[in-house]
């Protein structure tokens, strides 16, 4: 296994932990559990971010960039006034 497929593998985890601490802290009976979950998900966030920070520095992960025209179609789309 190659570091980028480890790192893609810890990426995708850490993903996963995020959306599972999301429905937690959504889901919470009380306070003090939406807290500890609000507190797990912040952490985990900010790992899933330092994890794509370092794939996309060795060119791991691309981002592609979006065509203007493209934005301006969804903006309409989804504009009030539309």
């Amino acid at each position: 296994m190659t570091d980028k497929e480890i790192m893609e593998n810890i990426l995708l985890t850490t993903k996963g932990v995020c959306d599972l601490y999301l429905h937690g802290t959504i889901e919470s009976a009380t306070p003090e559990v939406h807290q500890v979950f609000s507190g797990a998900l912040n952490e985990a966030l900010g790992m899933q971010d330092c994890v794509y920070k370092q794939m996309q520095s060795r060119g791991w992960y691309a981002v592609e960039q979006s065509e203007p025209q493209k934005i301006q179609q969804v903006k309409q789309k989804y504009s009030v006034n539309a």
